[in-house]
């Protein structure tokens, strides 16, 4: 099912076309991944899907009806965005950022309502920042950051929540942070989430649909074993790369070795030998688990 979708879609900043005839469509209560090289349209995409720009031809669909033709209040109601490395006046504490995702719902200047608060609370209380309520936002850990700006997203009351690179500067830990925390809000709350992903390996590991993105075109479309194949990898990325499947998630992960066209280095002989050392140790260890019944 497809709440939202592109149609002929246009792309241009000023007269330079970025993204032409795009036909694309976001399952709902997925996590879509685009990726795609740097350059190749991806946070342009984003952007024009959440309404931050208007296309210069075609449309995007929401609910079947032009996104750019709704008002700017109804459709924050039913989508939100984290944009690339968003900044914060400096003192706003975690609780005072998060209120700011009920704008969509406020009167005037009238003051918060009881369903107000209580959609705040919620969404520092699933985000896991709770302890830092009243924490002023520059204070954080890089992580840290990123799940308050993750809750006033949520705090918005969306269905669809869209962000541009969301692990970007994070160290892995904070990565993994962030990354487990919209696989859990994905399958509890059943959010549809689009972001934009830098990590080929992270793209595939946390979503169930991907877009690989080239020149403002999508290539392939599909889940991540339907993406991440090498032909895909080589048109996409211009890279040699082999494919495994992880063993925990069952994935298919990206093990790039060369630009397209380039000879693979050949093995050195030492490494062959600690490889099939390893692989001989690992049976080994294998029988001796079968023997005993473990």
């Amino acid at each position: 099912m497809f709440r939202l979708e592109t149609s002929k879609l246009d792309i241009a900043y000023e007269e330079r076309l970025i993204v032409e005839d795009l036909n694309i469509q976001i399952p709902q209560g997925k996590i879509t991944a685009l990726v795609g090289a740097n350059g190749s349209g991806k946070s342009t995409i984003l952007k024009t899907m959440a309404r931050i720009m208007s296309p210069k031809a075609g449309s995007v669909l929401l609910d079947g009806k032009s996104i750019h033709k709704q008002s700017t209040r109804e459709v924050a109601k039913q989508l939100a965005i984290l944009p690339q490395n968003p900044t914060a006046p400096e003192g706003l504490t975690v609780t005072e950022l998060v209120s700011y995702g009920r704008f969509p719902y406020q009167k005037g200047f009238g003051s918060m309502r009881a369903e107000d608060k209580r959609m705040i609370e919620w969404a520092i209380e699933v985000t896991g920042m709770t302890e830092f309520h009243d924490r002023p936002i520059d204070q954080l850990s890089g992580g840290q950051r990123q799940r308050a700006w993750i809750a006033m997203a949520l705090a918005q009351e969306t269905d669809i929540l869209f962000l541009d690179e969301p692990t970007t500067f994070l160290d892995m830990a904070h990565q993994l942070e962030v990354l487990q925390l919209l696989e859990h809000l994905n399958a509890t709350a059943n959010r549809t989430i689009v972001m934009v992903v830098h990590d080929l390996n992270h793209a595939s590991r946390y979503a169930q649909h991907m877009i690989g993105i080239k020149q403002g075109k999508a290539i392939a479309e599909g889940s991540p074993v339907e993406v991440m194949t090498s032909d895909v990898l080589r048109e996409v990325f211009n890279i040699e790369a082999d494919i495994v499947m992880d063993p925990r998630s069952n994935v298919p992960l990206c093990l790039p070795y060369a630009l397209a066209g380039e000879r693979p280095k050949p093995v050195a002989p030492e490494t062959k030998v600690v490889n099939s050392a390893m692989v001989h140790a690992a049976g080994r260890a294998e029988h001796r688990v079968q023997a005993t019944g473990s």
